[in-house]
């Protein structure tokens, strides 16, 4: 049975792989925007520097780093859609929904398995 500490570090991994895919995000669409001309070539400055901050989080995680990005990778397609919708406007569908449903459920048996 999980402890609510050990719940707590499940928290703040998700927080910060979130975290972790919106700087990746970012350092992606800023040079999306200046490529449609739809932005000038100062954007890909905070790219860079959203890039880079996108790797140091990646180096946070003490687990091997092919579970890390095993596991990022949901929270990135979740935090993909959630960019979807705040920032492109778009409305997830439904089977939106339900594919991040299924990504975080896979997420979440790789994160908590290898502790047992």
């Amino acid at each position: 049975m999980q402890t609510s500490i050990e719940w707590a570090s499940l928290a703040r991994t998700f927080g910060l792989f979130t975290v972790t895919a919106v700087a990746e995000l970012l350092g992606c669409y800023l040079p999306m925007l200046w490529l449609s001309n739809k932005g000038n070539a100062w954007l890909l400055l905070p790219a860079g520097i959203s890039l880079l901050v996108f790797v140091w989080l990646l180096t946070l995680h003490p687990a091997a780093s092919g579970r890390v990005y095993a596991t990022y990778g949901a929270i990135y397609i979740a935090t993909a859609l959630a960019w979807l919708w705040l920032v492109d406007g778009v409305t997830p569908a439904w089977t939106d929904i339900a594919g991040v449903g299924l990504a975080l459920s896979g997420a979440a048996v790789i994160a908590m398995g290898h502790r047992t």
